[in-house]
């Protein structure tokens, strides 16, 4: 009897003297500490990262580029993630408890959805563009305009506020699952369980686009390794090529692979597991542990952190913008007009363009040969 007493009295409650209140499941101050400090550093990540790619984007004129455009709003949906998610999430994670509110809680649950998935969609729309650079990069700047950025930009935020506020604002996620979610619901807890029609939406969101950055980035590989191997094939048989430039191909064909290698593989590492468990977690009434969900989400959450890292901070002009942001030249009157690309990447560029010209020579008397 005494011990019984004593195991309900060592019970941690979210609000004391609250019925119905959530169970509180705190940890010891050394563990707190490094999750408040690994969490919080998630948040500032993505918070502070993606300001920088925004501002270098929008005040560098020499980076108002389709393609940049498109990475400077997913820097926004990535940054809104560190802004109205993270740090809220982050209390949730470590208190086991949701003390902003039951009305926040919906908004958050809105937000989370809408700036994870419109950071989804942009991540695909890059793929996109990115595919149709390598592969007719002549007529890329007709094909991939401006206009086309802004198109992908509008309907990447619509299709994914849509989704999220009318599946969790109204309620509709939990049509069918009432019940459960009573038997789930306590007072200090913010959890939106979707029942099984909506998870398979959810899931098929995730799917459809994760499937054609997966091929379009397969045939993006291939086709770059094709025309590498092409260009210094034509390189060597000329006169005048010389072995530091066949160097610099293959530099730019193993950079180019290993920067797709490291968007995909950081995109799927931090999606798929948790998309995986939110279809399995309807179907099986929702037996995942909560610190395992608190992993998973959190994993997904830090692909915004990541993101500036793998989209903005690998390109050596993004680097240099950001320098002088954090410097504070920028707010010099002809800062935005600064050259952001050191001779290296003009040389870089030229030999782009030179590699074109090559490949499309190549095209061209293939096409006569036939």
């Amino acid at each position: 009897m005494v011990n019984n007493f004593s195991q309900a009295e060592a019970v941690e409650l979210c609000y004391e003297h609250v019925n119905g209140s959530c169970v509180k499941m705190p940890y010891s101050p050394g563990p707190r500490a490094i999750l408040y400090a690994f969490l919080g550093l998630g948040a500032v990540l993505a918070v502070f990262g993606n300001l920088l790619v925004i501002t270098a984007i929008l005040h560098f004129k020499q980076l108002h580029t389709p393609t940049n455009f498109l990475i400077a709003s997913l820097a926004c949906a990535d940054f809104l993630v560190g802004v109205t998610v993270m740090p809220f999430s982050t209390v949730r994670s470590v208190e086991s408890c949701w003390y902003f509110g039951e009305s926040y809680c919906k908004f958050h649950t809105c937000f989370d959805t809408s700036f994870c998935f419109a950071s989804l969609l942009h991540v695909c729309c890059i793929s996109i563009d990115r595919y149709i650079a390598v592969t007719d990069p002549l007529t890329y700047p007709t094909k991939f305009t401006v206009s086309v950025s802004g198109i992908c930009i509008v309907l990447s935020w619509f299709f994914s506020v849509t989704y999220s506020f009318s599946v969790f604002y109204t309620g509709a996620n939990e049509e069918g699952i009432e019940e459960l979610v009573v038997a789930l619901t306590c007072i200090g807890g913010c959890q939106a369980p979707l029942n099984q029609n909506w998870v398979l939406l959810c899931f098929f969101l995730f799917f459809i686009p994760t499937v054609a950055m997966v091929i379009i980035y397969g045939k993006i590989f291939l086709v770059a390794k094709h025309q590498a191997r092409k260009i210094e094939s034509t390189a060597s048989q000329a006169p005048s090529s010389s072995e530091s430039y066949k160097e610099r191909v293959a530099k730019r064909e193993r950079k180019a692979a290993k920067t797709l290698g490291i968007a995909m593989a950081a995109f799927l590492v931090s999606w798929l597991p948790y998309i995986i468990d939110a279809v399995i977690d309807a179907y099986l009434n929702f037996i995942t542990p909560p610190y395992v969900y608190e992993i998973l989400v959190w994993c997904v959450y830090y692909n915004s952190a990541m993101n500036p890292l793998i989209y903005a901070f690998f390109y050596p002009w993004f680097q240099k913008a950001i320098k002088l942001i954090v410097s504070g030249k920028v707010f010099r009157s002809d800062s935005s007009t600064i050259n952001l690309f050191s001779e290296e990447a003009d040389i870089d560029e030229q030999d782009y363009s030179r590699d074109f010209k090559i490949n499309m020579e190549l095209r061209s008397s293939a096409k006569l040969n036939t």
